[in-house]
């Protein structure tokens, strides 16, 4: 019993002399903790935070999709509101690339419910999304890999389009404002003056499967008024970076907004992978709800397991 209490004891002091050297830093709006092992490292703060947001690492990774082969296990699922499956999809495809184009062969599907309409399409936005991202129904030819200076345009854009290039935005660019969402897009732009005051940040080095990581973490300050608390969007975004490459290993989001004519609550997981000298996208999890007045709320988990990649 001496032995317990004296270990409980010993563990608290260490954890209380360690917490101790972790260290503030005061960028601008932005307060940055930093983990007492980042502080052994040196770590010059400011590059740092400029090098996430301009990131571009973990866009390239999804376009070099375009430009890869690649074998998908695809599992969709729809959900009421007590959380049972009224629509599914499960399938095995398989991304075909030749002479600069590439189409999307199905190895083997199974579905459930309406996920389809009479006309093979998808009877659901979330999953029309996912096809968006994945599959080539149709061959598509001249696409490349290339990152350019302004990624994302929602001009010229509309209907389901301008929704898959603001969804991009959200998606590829965290941090930054995003044109043409009311209501929300400066609010999700974590690292403007104004926003920023919002939200703590954090970077640590862990390990992620086995690989020692530099990670940045954003949350939501824990004092916030519950005026403030109503213009949060993210409640966390959690990214892990390769200590010696600076390359994205992984990525959490967890996005929530009540706008009242819209609402959602979002949860993605990504993990990427290296093949040969392109990093792409192995794992995406989603699990998200949301409704937009005039249209039917959706609830979906998805999952896209990408593996024997082809150069």
């Amino acid at each position: 019993m001496f032995l317990r209490c004296w270990c409980l004891v010993a563990f608290l002091i260490v954890s209380t002399i360690l917490h101790a050297q972790d260290s503030l830093v005061k960028m601008q709006n932005k307060t940055i903790t930093l983990k007492e092992v980042v502080v052994r490292n040196n770590l010059n703060v400011a590059a740092f935070i400029e090098r996430i947001k301009n990131d571009t690492t973990f866009y390239k990774a999804f376009r070099n999709l375009k430009v890869l082969g690649y074998t998908s296990l695809n599992d969709i699922r729809m959900l009421s509101k007590d959380e049972k499956v009224t629509a599914s999809l499960y399938s095995r495809t398989k991304q075909h690339v030749n002479n600069g184009c590439r189409y999307t062969q199905v190895m083997e599907e199974q579905t459930n419910g309406d996920i389809y309409d009479k006309k093979h399409h998808f009877n659901y936005y979330t999953p029309g999304m996912y096809a968006g991202l994945f599959f080539a129904a149709d061959t598509i030819c001249g696409e490349t890999n290339i990152v350019g200076s302004e990624a994302f345009s929602t001009s010229g854009k509309s209907g389901l389009e301008k929704h898959k290039e603001q969804l991009k935005m959200l998606f590829f660019n965290p941090g930054k404002k995003i044109p043409g969402i009311p209501f929300i897009g400066n609010k999700v732009a974590i690292f403007d003056d104004e926003v920023a005051t919002r939200y703590d940040f954090t970077i640590d080095i862990e390990a992620f499967k086995g690989e020692m990581c530099y990670v940045f973490t954003c949350k939501p300050r824990t004092d916030l008024t519950g005026g403030e608390k109503d213009k949060i969007v993210v409640n966390d975004m959690t990214t892990w970076f390769k200590i010696d490459t600076w390359e994205i290993v992984a990525r959490n989001y967890d996005l929530s907004y009540n706008a009242g004519v819209y609402d959602f609550d979002v949860r993605m997981e990504v993990e990427l992978t290296k093949i040969g000298n392109y990093l792409v996208p192995k794992v995406l999890r989603y699990n998200g709800d949301w409704d937009v007045v005039m249209k039917k709320r959706e609830r979906c988990i998805f999952t896209a397991t990408l593996f024997d990649f082809t150069l």
